[in-house]
């Protein structure tokens, strides 16, 4: 029988989105539930199986971690792109490597909760109200009526958030390597010529964008210097965007009011990382697509990976 391990499955909640008893007798399927982060000790765990599956980018699949594991045959990633995950070396290894369908737009929304807990200091509130507070009212929150909104990116995702923003009043920019003025009149936004333009006309900056080699480290000490004085910055795409000093930096010196992060450089985010412990900091633990719709359409997708490839014809291929 064939074994299949499903990787980073924090809420042990995979087995249940999918039918994965069309397997019995075929598969069998075992599911961790913490993460590993030792290349040596995850590579020596992973031995035994034909199948795995990782849960987006969670646990990095790279060349080093794949040539180690000469049984493994079928590699699938949650979703159709994952940077952590070197889909050549897997090609050269002869293994199939797939994808699954996702739900759209979870991540938009996530983004806007932060956005909103920033502005109304839900968190501070929240906790002052369980802890008992003699004192009813403590902050006074802030509008989004009125405000520039810069996106940046303007994908799926990102158009969501020019959406919500143009809902609640603001006043929303765009700006990607590919924008053009009649795309963002045909979506009811300003367009920047520029990253720097936007980042310096807007009072919150929203990053939309994939992590890759061009924008790895792309808003840096200079280009959180453009923002204005007490502008938010947000970031649910993947934490490498934005240098992390300079945007601890930023938040220390007060150049930035606060930031809503669901992305880190490192996850899961180290016990004692400087943001755990900065108020200016609203943060999730990656959380954009950890949703219902969005994990069943996953694992779904999961089921549909092997069952195709065990008939000899996989699906939604990546490499």
């Amino acid at each position: 029988m064939l074994r299949c391990a499903i990787l980073d499955d924090y809420q042990n909640t995979a087995l249940s989105r999918a039918d994965f008893s069309v397997f019995e007798g075929r598969v069998a399927f075992d599911v961790f539930n913490h993460h590993i982060c030792d290349t040596a000790e995850l590579v020596e765990a992973l031995q035994p199986y034909d199948i795995v599956v990782a849960m987006r980018e969670r646990a990095p699949m790279t060349r080093e971690r794949l040539s180690q594991l000469p049984k493994l045959k079928l590699l699938i990633t949650t979703g159709m792109r994952n940077a952590s995950i070197d889909g050549a070396a897997a090609k050269e290894l002869g293994m199939t490597y797939c994808g699954t369908t996702g739900f759209p737009g979870s991540t938009a929304e996530l983004t806007w909760g932060l956005l909103l807990s920033i502005m109304r200091q839900i968190p501070q509130e929240l906790e002052h109200f369980r802890a008992g507070s003699a004192q009813w009212q403590r902050t006074v929150g802030r509008d989004l009526r009125g405000l520039n909104l810069g996106v940046i990116g303007l994908g799926t995702l990102g158009a969501k958030v020019c959406g919500f923003g143009l809902a609640f009043g603001m006043q929303v920019s765009g700006w990607s390597l590919n924008n053009t003025v009649e795309r963002s009149a045909a979506m009811g936004i300003g367009f920047a010529a520029t990253l720097d333009a936007l980042l310096a006309q807007s009072d919150v900056v929203s990053i939309h964008i994939p992590l890759n080699a061009a924008t790895r480290g792309l808003l840096g000490a200079r280009e959180l210097g453009l923002m204005r004085q007490g502008s938010v910055l947000l970031n649910t795409s993947r934490g490498p965007i934005v240098d992390e000093a300079a945007l601890i930096a930023a938040l220390q010196t007060g150049a930035l009011s606060a930031a809503g992060l669901d992305v880190f450089d490192h996850e899961p985010l180290p016990l004692d990382h400087p943001f755990r412990h900065m108020p200016q900091v609203v943060a999730t633990p990656h959380l954009g697509y950890v949703t219902q719709n969005s994990y069943q359409c996953f694992f779904e997708g999961v089921v549909e990976n092997i069952e195709a490839w065990l008939a000899g014809a996989p699906v939604r291929v990546l490499s």
